[in-house]
Formats: C-alpha cells, sequence, structure tokens
C-alpha cells in the first residue's frame, strides 16, 4: 500500500469537533490528523456513496472527490441523502457538494459531473489517496479495480441488492482484487433493482469505517475477507476470500 499523504494538524475548532472521535482506542489525534490529511474518491454519489461522503465529510476527512452524472430525479430520493426535492433536475454532485460543505465546511469537495469511464478513470483515482466503490454497474467497478491495483490505491468495496449487501478492503498486491472475486461482468445484473436506502447505508456505512481506520494507521477487519450480510434474517457472515494467481489484473504485483 502507498504512503499517505502527509498529516494535517488540527485547528481548535477541528479538536473540539472530532473530540469524542479522538477518544476511540488506537485511533486519537494522530488518526485525526492523517484523516484531515487524505483524499478520498468516491464513485456514485447514490444509496451507497451519499451516506459514504457524508460519514466521511462528517468524521473529517480533508478531500472528497465525487463523481457521478446524471441529474437528481425523483427514484433517487429515497436512498440518495445527498440529493433533495428543491434540486430535482439539477445536477447530482451539486447537490452532493452543497450539501456536504453544509456539513462541513472545511471540506475541500472535487464535484465531477460524470460517471467513472475508461476516459476519466486513470485521472481521478490518481487524484485520490482511496477509492470508495459505491457504483452499480460491473464496467465502472472494474475500471476503478484495475487503477487501482495499477496505482496502488486501496479499494473499498462495498455493494448491495435487495435486502443483502457486502463489502471488502482490497490492498494491492495482500488481497483479492475485485477481478479475483468477480472474473467477468454478471450477465444477470441489470442497472435498475430493488433497493431500501438503509440497507445500502449499512453498508457505506461499514466501507467508511475500514476505510478511516486504513487512513489512520488501525487494522482493517476486512482484508482478504468479504462481510456478507442480509437484513431480512438479519444474519451477517465474514468470508474468507482468495488471490486468482492467473488473475490479469492483479497476478503480477
Amino acid at each position: 500500500m502507498t504512503e499517505w499523504t502527509q498529516p494535517q494538524k488540527l485547528t481548535d475548532e477541528e479538536r473540539a469537533t472530532y473530540e469524542w472521535q479522538m477518544w476511540v482506542p488506537g485511533y486519537g489525534e494522530a488518526g485525526q490528523e492523517k484523516l484531515k490529511g487524505a483524499t478520498a474518491l468516491v464513485s456514485r454519489c447514490g444509496g451507497l456513496g451519499s451516506p459514504v461522503a457524508l460519514e466521511l465529510a462528517a468524521a473529517g476527512i480533508g478531500k472528497l472527490v465525487i463523481a457521478h452524472g446524471g441529474n437528481v430525479k425523483h427514484s433517487d430520493l429515497n436512498r440518495q441523502l445527498l440529493m433533495t426535492y428543491d434540486w430535482l433536475g439539477k445536477p447530482r454532485v451539486e447537490s452532493a457538494e452543497r450539501r456536504l460543505k453544509e456539513l462541513n465546511p472545511r471540506l475541500e469537495v472535487e464535484a465531477v459531473a460524470e460517471n467513472i469511464n475508461e476516459a476519466n478513470a486513470a485521472e481521478l483515482v490518481g487524484m485520490a489517496d482511496i477509492v470508495f466503490d459505491c457504483a452499480p454497474l460491473f464496467t465502472e467497478r472494474f475500471l476503478m479495480n484495475r487503477e487501482c491495483v495499477r496505482q496502488g490505491k486501496p479499494l473499498i468495496e462495498c455493494a448491495m441488492y435487495s435486502l443483502e449487501g457486502q463489502v471488502t478492503t482490497i490492498i494491492p498486491g495482500q488481497t483479492p482484487c475485485l477481478t479475483c472475486i468477480y472474473p467477468e461482468d454478471p450477465p444477470a445484473w441489470k442497472r435498475e433493482f430493488p433497493v431500501f436506502g438503509a440497507v445500502s447505508a449499512l453498508a457505506g456505512n461499514i466501507g467508511v469505517m475500514e476505510g478511516i481506520k486504513l487512513i489512520s494507521g488501525m487494522k482493517p477487519a476486512l482484508a482478504g475477507k468479504m462481510l456478507y450480510y442480509d437484513t431480512e434474517a438479519m444474519t451477517f457472515q465474514r468470508i474468507a476470500i482468495s488471490r486468482n494467481i492467473d488473475c490479469p489484473i492483479c497476478r503480477d504485483i
């Protein structure tokens, strides 16, 4: 894993804001300074990406790069917590940036009104120290995975469907990458699917804690593991996953 950017000293206001989380054993002010010095890319600020971006902003990350194309529509509003009724028909990233800066005016936001694609993936991943994959389409997810492996950036992989979700932490050279887990785009996967906002937010919040632990130097729990949950039965499983020695993306690192 690559070195993080330089920790940034906290102001008195920031110490007061983040005081309670700095009481967490193993985190402290040093962890908060590392978080302030870090930049995260969040792909899509929808049902997964909205809570991810919100919690990272609330926790005090220094900079967020958010990439999401399109305008707010009614079907976004049951789960995309950065979108509001007064922003219907307007760009999603503008609503997201506005809401994030309301929550944390110190936060630097780079709002990109595009989804991850072949033309922008390398540049957007290159802007970040850590990537949170909240995209619904495997085309985007595979691009981020490829670039994270190539650039040595950790990737927090979050996904959900209906009442189920899963999260894993990908550290290039140490853990399986997304292509190890999914060698091909699942043919049955569709752009639109059943979703509750609370199920998405659960995956996102678990992913945020994995990311904060990585950034601050605490040990992630899901490196080489996949957390799978079913909110209908309210069951949680942590499943060991292995690297594919023939993986075309990560076999040479």
